[in-house]
């Protein structure tokens, strides 16, 4: 390892009993004050450096995710509900009719959420509905 004599900057020599990697290795110890800003200066550049190609290489050695596939079994309520024709399958009774909550809102419209059964929402819970029962239900019964 190359251990200089003398300081790169005003010349005097340089005595040092131990030599570490984080030492300065051109300048005595009176001018490394003036050059130490320098050096953090290249060291946290380098650093960002490799940093920063650690993402890169990173990012490109990543596999692309698996695909989501939702798999649905044939008893499931949502393959009920899509045909409602078949009475032979046993879990079109499970189905529950789906009514809008239908209170008054603040803007003075019905409420449009979905509930099951002919109740109120959460929000609205205890208020009268503003339309007949024969208009918060609703006969379609696709999500």
């Amino acid at each position: 390892m190359y251990r200089p004599k003398f300081c790169a900057e005003c010349g005097e020599k340089i005595i040092r009993l131990r030599w570490h990697l984080w030492t300065s290795r051109k300048f005595c110890e009176r001018c490394l004050p003036r050059f130490m800003k320098e050096q953090l200066i290249h060291a946290g550049a380098a650093a960002v450096a490799i940093l920063l190609a650690g993402i890169v290489l990173g990012r490109a050695a990543r596999s692309t995710p698996p695909p989501l596939v939702i798999q649905r079994t044939q008893d499931s309520r949502l393959s009920s509900a899509a045909n409602p024709q078949n009475p032979s399958n046993s879990t079109t009774s499970l189905i529950e009719e789906i009514y809008t909550c239908g209170a008054r809102t603040k803007k003075g419209s019905p409420c449009s959420r979905r509930v099951h059964g002919p109740v109120r929402c959460w929000q609205h819970k205890g208020m009268p509905a503003m339309l007949p029962q024969e208009k918060l239900r609703i006969n379609d019964l696709t999500p």
